[in-house]
């Protein structure tokens, strides 16, 4: 061995621990566990922080009105109709309010004031100490601009011809003024008032605009398209629209045509009439409605809401749209209302009317006296004049027989005042042809 050569040493062997295998698989699992759990803190702890700033800058830069980049503002959507029928009543409605219209009645009323006053001023020798008594008494202090009462009506021209129920313009003294749905107020004039039915027509002047040429022209009103009330049918949707209580302008209801042919005396208000062939439905008709539009889904006005009944619930009325046509067609030309008029008071005959008065047919109009002992007959007219009298039955009017379904009033209608026409009256037993020219009546 050289000198220079470092002895080889050889290190003991030390004997291997051995790790049970079981502990070795739990201690990776453990230390596996560890990273995971870390891992996920990490993460969440850096989302919500993350979060929390971003929207921390997201909110004031919002306030400097910036967006952030990449940001996509969300827009609400329209709404869009869940049926095909809840579409047709939201477009029927869309197409018919500018048209619809609110009435406001305004008079002159007397502004009453209290005062009090002592009935024993001026006596206090005879008692010896005054008396202190104060009695309330009412007098009147001049007069005032006070709302009255409302209702509702929709427009039929452009230039302004409004349709509404007689009883809510009723009143000659007062003042009446119309709110368009634009927010627009305009004074009306009442140019007829119907003398059988309850139905008004007013007038509403237009207004001048100035085009981009620098002329003046008159403004055009939005207008209504009327239906067909002929062609309804029992279930059908009908729309109404009105001024609720006077509060609510266009509120909308919505119901079914419940009745067809219906005949109802509607009073209020120092106002009572009987009309005949009217619509009933289920929709709400409030105080306010009166004069409003009954819709089909179509958006046609095929009714005018005129009444209800206050001890029910949704049952209302309203005046056939076809029985208005006539009164609008006799304004634009004559400037009023007219209808040929015959003189009579009567009952149509029915099954039950026979049986009860022991009359010879059960159909026909009985010419009897009024319930207040009225004449059967009005003296100086066409009726009067034609020779009619009391308990005469008229079984055909022109030929056309005259039944509880097809009522004197329906047939009278499709005729004008001074066209002669031919009776078939039941007298004492015996029919007999008079002929008649009908007269005129207007307001």
């Amino acid at each position: 061995m050289n000198l220079y050569d470092l002895p080889k040493l050889e290190a003991p062997e030390w004997k291997k621990l051995k790790t049970p295998k079981l502990l070795k698989n739990r201690i990776f699992w453990f230390v596996i566990l560890i990273i995971f759990l870390s891992s996920g803190f990490g993460f969440l702890a850096g989302f919500i922080t993350s979060n929390y700033l971003y929207s921390e800058i997201k909110g004031y830069l919002s306030e400097l009105n910036i967006e952030l980049p990449g940001e996509t503002k969300i827009i609400e959507k329209e709404y869009i109709p869940q049926t095909s029928q809840e579409e047709k009543i939201i477009r029927a409605v869309k197409t018919a309010s500018p048209a619809v219209v609110s009435i406001v009645v305004t008079k002159d009323v007397p502004i009453i004031e209290q005062y009090f006053y002592n009935p024993f001023e001026g006596f206090e020798q005879f008692f010896g100490y005054p008396l202190e008594y104060q009695i309330p008494e009412y007098r009147q202090e001049g007069t005032g601009k006070q709302e009255i009462g409302g209702g509702s009506g929709f427009i039929v021209s452009e230039d302004g011809m409004v349709i509404t129920n007689k009883h809510v313009v009723l009143d000659e003294a007062a003042e009446y003024t119309i709110f368009t749905t634009d927010g627009n107020d305009y004074p009306a004039e009442v140019l007829a008032r119907d003398p059988f039915q309850d139905l008004a027509v007013l007038k509403i002047e237009q207004g001048n605009t100035v085009d981009k040429n620098g002329n003046s022209i008159l403004e055009s009103f939005p207008t209504v398209t009327l239906g067909d009330s002929d062609e309804l049918q029992i279930g059908q949707t009908v729309v109404a629209i009105g001024n609720v209580l006077g509060e609510f302008r266009n509120s909308i209801s919505v119901g079914v045509v419940s009745g067809l042919g219906r005949t109802i005396t509607a009073e209020g208000g120092g106002f009572m009439e009987t009309i005949e062939d009217v619509i009933q439905t289920d929709a709400a008709i409030n105080r306010g409605n009166s004069g409003g539009p009954l819709l089909n889904l179509v958006g046609q006005v095929i009714g005018i809401n005129t009444a209800m009944v206050q001890e029910a619930q949704s049952i209302g009325f309203a005046i056939p749209i076809n029985k208005v046509k006539k009164d609008i067609e006799q304004v634009g030309k004559l400037g009023k209302i007219v209808y040929p008029f015959l003189g009579i008071r009567y009952v149509v005959v029915s099954d039950q009317i026979q049986e009860e008065k022991n009359l010879l047919v059960n159909y026909g109009a009985w010419i009897i006296k009024g319930s207040q002992g009225e004449s059967a007959v009005e003296p100086g007219s066409a009726a009067d004049k034609a020779g009619l009298k009391e308990n005469d039955i008229i079984l055909e009017f022109h030929g056309e027989k005259i039944t509880t379904e097809n009522t004197l009033a329906d047939i009278i209608q499709k005729y004008n005042p001074g066209n002669k026409i031919t009776l078939k009256i039941l007298r004492n037993g015996e029919e007999k042809l008079i002929p008649v020219t009908l007269g005129e009546k207007s307001e």
